[in-house]
């Protein structure tokens, strides 16, 4: 059985909708939107901020989607007594919590070291979004993971972006601050009281007449933060529903990521190509404008 609500004045889908489910968690209500539960008129939205008008009907499904299968196993990239590099496939969560019923990367990897008679521990050092694959970091214990943490401002992350369009300056740096607004679970652009400071660089790789090959790379790791920063630069990432829009695969990869080891020393560098799903972006076509000017201030690299 499912929920039927009409709506009577103009509203954000997540406000809208915790006005209307009184005594739902909010966090219920998210999980709803983000399985496609929620459908406006009989289209699926996930967009937390979508615009409602007066006379939609909102449906929202009294069960979430079944989850899609998860890998057994995950391919390891580096691992030594302290620190474990994985290749984590896009639609796999980074990490779950009390509240998270899917799969994610962090159980799978325990399952797979584990050993009958020795359970294997692992903190996680990074995250990246469900959406995205590349790779991901975990440590073998908290202290180690507290290590690296202390010298990630030193740390080198490298992204591939497919996004629409093509930026002009090919080349540039993203210094907008941001901040999450909790109740829409999206990144906001821009100065603010509550916002904190985010650096992106990129560099176009190669382009056609309607979408672009970036390498990125950040300065620092805030949630969401190449995904807003080129939406908001007028370039959202390929496949990005939240941020731009839908498709069946987000345009982000995590390609490489260099590092400190603690204990030794040593630079460490991890690095996976990306998957054939998503170059093979970069010839689909897209509904959305193309090849539309630069109409925010970029600081050249």
């Amino acid at each position: 059985m499912s929920e039927k609500l009409h709506v009577s004045e103009p509203a954000g889908l997540m406000v809208f909708l915790s006005t209307q489910l009184q005594g739902w968690a909010r966090s219920k209500i998210k999980q709803r939107l983000q399985s496609g539960c929620v459908s406006v008129n009989g289209t699926t939205i996930t967009q937390h901020d979508y615009a409602l008008q007066n006379g939609d009907l909102v449906e929202v499904g009294a069960t979430a989607k079944a989850a899609s299968s998860s890998p057994s196993q995950l391919e390891i990239l580096y691992s030594d007594r302290d620190i474990i590099a994985i290749n984590k496939p896009a639609g796999l969560l980074s990490v779950g919590n009390a509240k998270e019923t899917q799969q994610h990367a962090l159980a799978i990897l325990r399952n797979q070291l584990s050993r009958r008679t020795h359970a294997v521990k692992l903190w996680p050092v990074n995250r990246i979004d469900r959406d995205t694959s590349g790779v991901l970091l975990f440590a073998t214990s908290r202290e180690m993971r507290e290590a690296v943490m202390d010298k990630w401002d030193q740390a080198e992350k490298t992204y591939l972006a497919i996004v629409e369009g093509c930026p002009d300056p090919a080349q540039g740096t993203i210094d907008q601050p941001l901040r999450l607004d909790e109740v829409e679970y999206r990144v906001h652009v821009g100065a603010h009281p509550d916002a904190k400071p985010a650096i992106t660089h990129f560099k176009t790789e190669r382009t056609n007449t309607t979408r672009t090959l970036l390498q990125v790379q950040i300065d620092t790791g805030r949630q969401h933060q190449i995904r807003a920063h080129l939406s908001w630069l007028g370039y959202p990432v390929v496949g990005d529903e939240r941020y731009g829009t839908n498709g069946d695969r987000m345009g982000l990869h995590a390609l490489r990521l260099k590092i400190i080891h603690p204990k030794t020393g040593k630079e460490l560098v991890f690095e996976t190509p990306a998957p054939a799903d998503f170059f093979a972006l970069m010839n689909q076509n897209s509904s959305t404008t193309r090849g539309k000017k630069l109409t925010k201030p970029v600081s050249r690299r």
